[in-house]
C-alpha cells in the first residue's frame, strides 16, 4: 500500500536500511518471522507476567502472553477485514503487520516487570538521561537498534508499517502528563521513530489503526488470562464476587481510594457508579459459586468462561475511518471496554498490591538498583571485565559519550531474564563481600 506524504509517496513496506530484496513471503510475514526468531523474543519465556510459577500453579509469562496477544490481534484484524473490507482497505489493515507488532510489543519488558520499569526509569533519569526508561520505548529500541540480524544494519529492519503498528504511544517523552508517563521511543531512535510515523499526517499523535488493534488485543489478553490464572491460584475470589455484593463494594471502594491517593483515578476512565454497574454485570456471568479446586468440571468451566470473554471482546472493536483529527481509528463498545477495565483492576487489587507480593517487589527493586549502581560505575570508569563481550565492545565504541554508556548499561540490565538478574546480583555482591572481607585481605597478604 502506498500513502502520500506531501509531494512524494511513501510505501508501508519500506525498510529503514533501504533493503528492497524480496523472497516468497509478504513484507509483513517477514517482519513476523524476524521477531519470532530473535533472542529478545525467546528471553520472554523467563520474564514473568505478574507472578512466577509457584506451588504447582503455572502462570502466564511474557512469552505465552505475547503469543496469545498475537493470536487475538491477528484474528481480530482478519475478522474486521472480512466484515468491514472498505474500512480495512482505507485504514491499511494487514493481519501480518498486526501480528508482528503484537509479537514485538513486550520485547522491552525488563525482568520483574513494572517494578523494574519504574526503578530503571528513576535510575536512568537521575544519571542524566531525560527520556529515562520505558518498556514500550525499549521494545522500539530493540527492533530498530539492539537486535542483530545482519552486519549491514542495526536491529531487525522491520517495515515502516510494522514499526508504526508497534507504537502504542506514538510520541517521544514529554515533560508532563501522559506523555511523560508512557512514550514510544527514545531520542537516540528519533530518526527511526519519525521515519515510521511518516505514514501518518504531520502532527498526528494518534496511534495507527493496526497499533490500536494490537493494543486492544493486549488489554483483552492481559485482563482475561491474568484473572483466570489468579482465580486458579486462589488469589482473585471470583466465586465471592459472583455471590457477594459486599465483596464487590469493598473491591471498588478500595480501588478508587487507592487511585485517588495515587492521583491515577482518571486512568480508570469511568466514574465509580458506572463501574459498579459494570462489575455487577460481570459478576452475573461468573460461572463459579465456590473456590477453584482443579476438578475436571472446574477446569472446563473456566476454559469456556475465558473463551466466551475473549469472543465477546473481539466483537467489541469496529474499524472507523475518522472524519476529524481527534477521532480514533477503532471504536470500542463502551460496555465491553468497562468490563476490561474492571478485569484488569481485579489483578491490581488482589494480586499486584497483595502485601506478600509487595515484599517480593522490595527485593526486586533492590536487585535492580544494585545492579545499575555496579554496572554504571564500571561502564563510566571503563572497568569492562564484568560485562559480556558484546557489551564490552559497545561500551568501548561509545567512547567518551557517558550518556550512551549509561543507556547501554540499561539495555544490558533490562535485557536480562529474571534468573540472570538474580544470579548476576548474587555473584557480584558476593564477590564484593569476599574482596572486602578481612579474611580475603589476609589471604592476599599471605600470597
Amino acid at each position: 500500500m502506498i500513502v502520500s506524504s506531501g509531494s512524494f509517496p511513501i510505501s508501508r513496506d519500506d525498510r529503514f536500511s533501504g533493503d528492497t530484496r524480496k523472497d516468497n513471503r509478504e513484507p509483513g510475514q517477514r517482519d513476523r518471522d524476524r521477531v519470532l526468531y530473535t533472542t529478545a523474543f525467546q528471553r520472554l519465556a523467563e520474564v514473568t507476567q505478574v507472578l512466577a510459577p509457584d506451588e504447582g500453579h503455572v502462570f502466564h509469562n511474557r512469552l505465552t502472553h505475547s503469543l496469545k496477544v498475537a493470536q487475538v490481534a491477528r484474528r481480530l484484524a482478519e475478522m474486521l477485514g472480512r466484515e468491514q473490507p472498505d474500512a480495512a482497505a482505507e485504514l491499511g489493515i494487514n493481519p501480518d503487520v498486526v501480528e508482528a507488532a503484537a509479537l514485538a510489543h513486550d520485547l522491552g519488558h525488563p525482568p520483574f516487570g513494572h517494578v523494574a520499569e519504574e526503578e530503571l526509569d528513576v535510575l536512568v533519569t537521575r544519571a542524566g538521561l531525560e527520556d529515562g526508561f520505558n518498556g514500550n520505548a525499549q521494545s522500539f529500541r530493540i527492533v530498530t537498534n539492539l537486535a542483530l540480524r545482519s552486519p549491514k544494519y542495526s536491529g531487525l529492519d522491520l517495515t515502516r508499517a510494522t514499526l508504526n503498528a508497534l507504537l502504542k504511544y506514538p510520541w517521544m517523552r514529554g515533560p508532563t502528563g501522559k506523555q511523560h508517563q508512557k512514550w514510544g521511543a527514545y531520542k537516540i531512535e528519533q530518526a527511526q521513530f519519525e521515519w515510521a510515523r511518516g505514514l501518518c499526517p504531520d502532527g498526528d499523535r494518534r496511534k495507527s489503526a493496526e497499533a490500536e488493534l494490537m493494543d486492544w488485543a493486549d488489554d483483552v489478553t492481559y485482563a482475561v488470562h491474568d484473572v483466570a490464572d489468579f482465580f486458579r491460584a486462589g488469589l482473585i475470589p471470583l466465586d465471592r464476587l459472583a455471590k457477594e455484593s459486599s465483596e464487590r463494594d469493598r473491591f471498588l471502594d478500595k480501588a478508587f481510594e487507592r487511585r485517588r491517593q495515587e492521583g491515577t483515578d482518571s486512568e480508570l476512565g469511568y466514574p465509580q457508579p458506572e463501574l459498579k454497574e459494570t462489575l455487577a454485570r460481570v459478576a452475573d456471568f461468573i460461572p463459579f459459586d465456590e473456590r477453584y479446586t482443579g476438578t475436571t468440571l472446574h477446569r472446563s468451566t473456566l476454559r469456556s468462561y475465558t473463551a466466551g470473554l475473549i469472543a465477546r471482546f473481539m466483537t467489541a472493536a469496529q474499524l472507523h475511518v475518522p472524519l476529524t483529527p481527534d477521532e480514533s481509528r477503532i471504536k470500542l463498545d463502551p460496555d465491553s471496554h468497562k468490563e476490561v477495565v474492571i478485569l484488569k483492576e481485579l489483578t491490581w487489587h488482589y494480586v499486584i498490591l497483595n502485601p506478600s507480593l509487595m515484599k517480593l517487589q522490595y527485593g526486586q527493586r533492590h536487585t535492580i538498583r544494585r545492579l545499575f549502581a555496579i554496572f554504571n560505575h564500571a561502564a563510566r570508569n571503563s572497568n569492562l571485565g564484568i560485562f559480556p563481550h558484546a557489551y564490552r565492545e559497545l561500551i568501548r565504541d561509545a567512547g567518551d559519550d557517558m550518556a550512551l554508556r549509561t543507556r547501554l548499561v540499561c539495555d544490558y540490565i533490562s535485557g536480562m531474564t529474571e534468573h540472570q538478574a538474580i544470579g548476576t546480583h548474587q555473584r557480584l555482591t558476593l564477590l564484593s563481600k569476599i574482596i572486602g572481607s578481612p579474611s580475603s585481605t589476609h589471604c592476599k597478604e599471605r600470597v
